[in-house]
């Protein structure tokens, strides 16, 4: 964990709704942040979080208020954005705590990759996305997600 994320962390006062992480390995890595520490970081102004799904994917299955959208891919086929790093400076800057989400974890993962090559130093990937992983049944939200988590967002 970057010391600027570890400084925000440690002055950060937890809702009684979500809980302070209850140890080291649930606070930031290079692999990602949980949605609950997101929250925490979001909510207190701590770190900026930016949705990279689709425009349709946020209209249809929901977002989280206030969050920034640039999305990693377009359109039904997933085609990259090859302004995403772009788009992403413009509207965050390169100096912030940026938290990047997606459906299930993995597009905002390759994302915060290539902004960190960018030259990002302070962006990472929300865990588990906004959906979470399938389950046997094809399913998602059922054991992860920000929403199965029952993090604030809103249906468009």
């Amino acid at each position: 964990m970057s010391a600027s994320l570890q400084a925000a962390v440690a002055a950060d006062t937890y809702e009684a709704a979500v809980p302070p992480p209850a140890s080291a390995s649930e606070l930031l890595s290079k692999d990602g942040v949980t949605p609950q520490l997101a929250w925490q970081l979001f909510s207190s102004g701590k770190a900026v979080l930016v949705d990279v799904r689709t425009a349709e994917e946020r209209a249809f299955v929901g977002y989280v208020p206030d969050s920034i959208h640039v999305a990693w891919a377009t359109g039904t086929s997933l085609t990259r954005n090859p302004r995403f790093v772009r788009e992403l400076e413009a509207k965050t800057g390169k100096d912030k705590t940026i938290l990047l989400l997606c459906r299930s974890g993995k597009r905002s993962a390759l994302a915060a990759e290539a902004a960190q090559k960018a030259g990002f130093t302070q962006v990472f990937n929300v865990l588990e996305g906004f959906e979470g992983e399938l389950d046997e049944q094809q399913h998602r939200g059922g054991s992860d997600g920000w929403r199965y988590h029952q993090l604030p967002w809103v249906q468009a």
